[in-house]
């Protein structure tokens, strides 16, 4: 979520998340002057266009716009650039596969966080590697393919359901207690 003084909290969804992390492309095909980068950019930026909806990208674009995590441009001759304001580049690094945190708030809510996921054998690939990350990102695997973790991640998580197109595959569940609460509480470090 976004939020500040003149501007209207928006939550950015997996699509818009998207459009942002290609804006960033953009720039940083702007920035890079080798050509092995170049190209290696360019193939991950167009295969991740062409798998966009256009009607929903320019929704998820107008949405961008409204939050203000992007601008826009008319140049003379008629073109439109789409530009990623500082609010934009702030948001595209938290959803950078590679730089991918949970935040931890000072205090715990109380509430737990768990992802319940049966993903396809067909789909063997995405799976292992959506698993992996999670774990990486410090879910705790309650069962092969539940994971529990404190703290709001609901957002990325979602994120990388839809990054390795998983998504129908995956529940989010809130719950106040679950039984082996002191281990996990041990596991996490809580209290």
């Amino acid at each position: 979520m976004i939020a500040s003084p003149n501007k209207q909290r928006v939550r950015l969804g997996p699509l818009g998340q998207k459009v942002v992390l290609l804006l960033v492309v953009g720039a940083a095909l702007s920035l890079t002057r080798r050509p092995d980068q170049y190209f290696r950019i360019i193939k991950y930026a167009a295969k991740d266009w062409r798998r966009i909806n256009q009607r929903s990208l320019h929704e998820a674009i107008k949405r961008l716009y409204q939050s203000h995590l992007i601008d826009y441009r008319e140049d003379r001759d008629g073109t439109v650039q789409i530009i990623l304001e500082e609010e934009g580049k702030k948001r595209a690094l938290q959803y950078n596969l590679d730089k991918m945190k949970i935040t931890t708030p000072s205090k715990w809510d109380g509430f737990w966080r768990i992802f319940v996921f049966d993903i396809p054998e067909y789909k063997k690939k995405a799976r292992d590697a959506f698993a992996s990350k999670i774990k990486y990102l410090g879910l705790y695997p309650l069962q092969k393919s539940v994971f529990v973790h404190p703290f709001d991640c609901q957002e990325e998580i979602e994120f990388l359901a839809e990054f390795f197109e998983v998504k129908p595959h995956v529940r989010f569940i809130i719950a106040k207690d679950i039984d082996n609460a002191l281990h996990l509480k041990k596991k996490f470090k809580l209290n």
